[in-house]
Order: C-alpha cells, then structure tokens, then sequence
C-alpha cells in the first residue's frame, strides 16, 4: 500500500483530540518549512534542512518562553546556553545533519542580517542527527542558500513528513525514518490550548519498536524488511521540538521538554550512549519584545495544570515519530546502502493481532 500517516490506518494514539492538521502547525502562527536534497552527482545527497518558526515572520521581534532537556547528549543543538540564561527562544530553529549544524546556525544569523537589514537573529538553535549511511557528508552540500529556502518555505498547514528536510536520510529502528509531527488540544476549563510536536527520528534498533504498546519490531523480521546494516554505526539520535500556546514559564516549559521522553520510551527509545536525543519546548501563550517601555505583565498556569500538558506530550511525541515512520520511502543512498521503509500492511497485520478491529 501506498505511504500514509498514522491514522490513515486506524492506529490512534491516546485519547486527547489532535488538532486540524494533527501537527506543530496547528499553534497559531507556528510555521514550518523543508528544504530537500536528494541527488547523485557530483556527490550522494540525501540530506536537506527543516526550519521552524515559533512566530512566523514575528519572530524576530516577539519573542517566546522556552526550557530543554537531554536525556543522552552525544548530539549538538546551538543556542541552548542562551535559552537556559534568559529563558527565552529568539530565532527560528533549524534541523539538520551533523556535519552541517555549523552552517545551518550561521545561515540563520546570515538570513536576518540580509531580509532584515542588520536585525538579526543572534545565537540561533539549530540541531542534528547523522544522517551519513545514506548521504555523503563529507561533500558538505548544504549551502547557505539551501537554509535560507527551507526559511523562507515555512508555512502553516499540513507539515511534509518523512524523507523531507533535515529528516532526508535519517533511519529510525532500522527502518528509514525522517521527521514526524503531531498534535493535541488540552481543554482546561474555559480554555482549549494546542501542544503541537515535531520530531527529526534517528534512532533505535527493530527490536524495540513498539506501536501503541505492540511488540511490532520484535515481528517484522529481517525476511520481511531487509536491515540496513549487519553492524549498526555507533551514532543515532532524535530531535524533539515541542510547541504549545498555553501561557508556560520557561521551567515549565523545561518540564515539558523532559516528558518527551515517555513518548520516545513507549516507541522503543531509551537513550544510547552514542544517541543525542535533545527536546527543545517553546511557549507562544506570552508576548516578550525585544525591548520594551516598562515592565511586560505574562500569565502563566498553575503547577497543577501542567499534568495534562505533560499526558499531551507524551502522546504527540509517540505519535509524531511513528508518522515518521509510515511516512517514509525507502530510499537508497551513498554506497549504495538501502534503509528500507516500514511495510505498511505487515504492520497492519501485527496490529491486527494484537487489535482485531483495525
């Protein structure tokens, strides 16, 4: 069958609704762009940027509470000193591959300082996972010109899952995997919030994969969906970005970073020492100028309202990598390795076991 979302097969995850597009863009003014490269000469491409916009172009100006947590740090995400000493998020983020985090910070800084006339973002959060199994990273083929496109595609709506962006060659259990994103409404009393995810999925062996609480990895054998590798490479990693419009302070948003480790742990992640699984979390519900006339008020939850927050997250982090996952292809890259995709009705049928209603 051809490829699809999670729910286009019946799986459902947890029991918060999902918002319009079930994605990060589903927080008002969240905005997402890719940038793809996949290509054979003169060198194997398969890599790309995906870039993130808390306020869409209001970015720059209007800034947004923001907290991080790592639960295994053999991975790079810039800017995170900064989001810690003023707890605040001040530039997009940029997701891409490890040999690139580099250029793909500085093009974010380049970018302003170009579409902005010298307003630029400063110390800018961009991330990576290795994506060199299937993409040549020694040829370096992202350009600055490649971050600012991603930047400028960065739009509302549905969000391209899978082979697309930072998540081009990414492999994720053994299968290939990319990025995934996902969304909830969290109703509290008067007022319904959006927590919106988005994941760039690296990471794991087969064995662990789990959907909804189902032993899958452990059933799709190597006869079925061939390994990528017979000795797995001593690097895998997942990214984690969280939004919600829900007036957070930053140690609440910390909190909310941490909780995406339940999501990634009830799809089989539980931190390799040679993982970077980095969790970045940023709240739109206050308004923080860059400078202001006086003090700036905020509104801020309760500690007792964050539990279905927490709930919330967990769900759209198992969620969006397990969109990741049915989204991708199988795709072919340097060397000629093969990371092949997730077949769709052997997942069906293991389900089907073990739910026979789907």
């Amino acid at each position: 069958m051809g490829r699809a979302r999670l729910r286009d097969l019946g799986i459902t995850i947890g029991r918060f609704p999902t918002g319009r597009y079930n994605a990060i863009t589903d927080v008002p003014g969240v905005t997402v762009g890719h940038r793809t490269l996949i290509y054979d000469q003169p060198s194997v491409a398969r890599t790309g940027v995906t870039a993130i916009l808390p306020r869409g172009e209001s970015s720059r100006q209007d800034f947004c509470f923001a907290g991080w947590h790592s639960l295994n740090g053999c991975g790079e995400m810039t800017g995170l000193l900064w989001v810690d000493d003023s707890g605040m998020l001040m530039s997009p983020i940029g997701l891409t591959n490890t040999a690139q985090v580099g250029l793909v910070r500085d093009a974010i800084t380049q970018y302003a300082l170009e579409k902005y006339a010298g307003a630029g973002y400063w110390l800018p959060v961009a991330g990576e996972t290795w994506d060199g199994w299937l993409n040549d990273t020694s040829a370096y083929p992202i350009t600055k010109e490649d971050v600012y496109a991603a930047l400028d595609a960065a739009a509302s709506g549905p969000v391209a899952e899978g082979n697309v962006g930072g998540g081009t060659g990414m492999i994720c259990h053994d299968f290939k995997g990319g990025i995934g994103t996902s969304s909830r409404l969290v109703a509290l009393r008067e007022s319904t919030y959006v927590l919106g995810v988005l994941v760039q999925a690296n990471y794991g062996d087969r064995h662990l994969l789990r959907v909804d609480g189902v032993p899958v990895g452990r059933t799709i054998g190597p006869d079925v969906a061939p390994l990528p590798w017979t000795q797995p490479p001593l690097s895998s990693s997942i990214l984690v970005i969280i939004a919600t419009d829900a007036p957070l302070m930053p140690t609440q948003c910390r909190r909310l970073a941490q909780r995406a480790t339940v999501g990634l742990a009830r799809v089989g992640g539980y931190g390799d020492s040679f993982s970077g699984d980095i969790f970045l979390a940023f709240a739109t519900g206050s308004h923080l100028a860059r400078s202001g006339d006086g003090p700036q008020f905020v509104q801020v939850l309760s500690p007792g309202d964050m539990g279905p927050f927490f709930e919330a997250t967990a769900e759209a982090v198992e969620e969006s990598i397990l969109n990741a996952l049915v989204a991708a292809e199988t795709m072919t890259g340097y060397m000629g390795h093969t990371a092949y995709a997730l077949p769709l009705d052997e997942l069906r049928r293991v389900m089907a076991l073990y739910r026979p209603k789907l």
